[in-house]
């Protein structure tokens, strides 16, 4: 049997009043930060930057002692932990690796991860690791083995997993469009969505598709978290999602978007991966991610009470 996972219990709003309403999406309103070694020890020794939950990519902290073991010690006794990995290549024409499989089940239990998500890519073909990740192609052949792979996982793990829809600049071989290759995995393997809202905002411009309405067509009552990054424009038709630029108005306004299209609360974390800027600089963009949010779940509580 698989391990319940903790999911917020949402209260109806015949039963309860506005103010306690309110209080409640308030408090359920989370955003997070991925914790990076940049800036660990700033982050932990200050109150500069104050996520309500912290991501990790366990391939990274799996088997590491000493004073960065102490580090993530400390930031598991502040605050939650969602996970996103980074090695499954779920994608990849080569058999699962269940000692690193092993290796992930123990740390998701050891830290009481909350998530453990990956993504719809794969990094490692003839047993070489590629470093990058690259997309699948949009077959029913793919949507099959793939479907199949994440069961795999979920049935070793005992629990069900989030995956992300990455970007990429080229399909292979497509036989089938995107939106439609995506809802069958998620239905077939009977996963969770990781909604990468940048990734979305990425792949709309540079395939030229409609975003909001690539949202829409998606299952989005499978979305168990949310990420949000920057990306580099790098010429008239092309965006390179890098981790390493603030998030730019349009994504925001898409991320509100998805909010409304939502109508729940989830989990949103900031990705930033490189360029890293001051703790200040990256608690702005969390502050904005939460006032979109709370915007999005008090107007869907006037609804409610409407």
């Amino acid at each position: 049997m698989w391990r319940i996972q903790e999911k917020v219990i949402y209260p109806k709003a015949e039963l309860f009043g506005s103010a306690f309403l309110s209080s409640f999406y308030l408090k359920n309103n989370m955003t997070g930060i991925g914790f990076r070694k940049d800036f660990a020890e700033d982050f932990l020794r200050s109150s500069i930057l104050r996520p309500d939950f912290i991501e990790a990519a366990p391939e990274n902290w799996i088997g590491i002692g000493g004073f960065w073991k102490k580090q993530l010690k400390e930031a598991l006794e502040k605050y939650p932990l969602y996970t996103h990995g980074l090695s499954l290549s779920i994608g990849s024409p080569d058999d699962l690796d269940f000692s690193l499989l092993k290796q992930i089940k123990i740390f998701l239990k050891e830290t009481n991860a909350k998530i453990y998500s990956e993504h719809l890519s794969y990094s490692q073909c003839d047993n070489a690791h590629l470093y990058d990740l690259l997309p699948i192609p949009f077959t029913q052949e793919a949507v099959s083995h793939v479907s199949k792979r994440i069961q795999t996982v979920q049935d070793f793990l005992e629990r069900k997993i989030a995956i992300e829809i990455v970007s990429y600049y080229s399909p292979v071989a497509a036989e089938m469009s995107e939106i439609d290759f995506v809802n069958a995995i998620i239905e077939d393997a009977n996963c969770e969505l990781l909604l990468d809202v940048n990734n979305i905002y990425v792949n709309g411009f540079n395939h030229c598709y409609d975003p909001k309405k690539f949202i829409c067509q998606l299952p989005l009552e499978r979305v168990s978290y949310i990420h949000m990054a920057g990306h580099e424009q790098v010429s008239e038709n092309l965006i390179i999602d890098t981790h390493g630029e603030p998030i730019i108005d349009p994504v925001y306004d898409l991320f509100e978007f998805t909010m409304n299209q939502l109508k729940r609360d989830v989990p949103v974390l900031l990705e930033r991966d490189f360029n890293i800027p001051q703790l200040s600089e990256l608690q702005q963009e969390l502050n904005r991610l939460k006032v979109i949010k709370q915007k999005s779940l008090n107007e869907q509580l006037y609804e409610l009470h409407s």
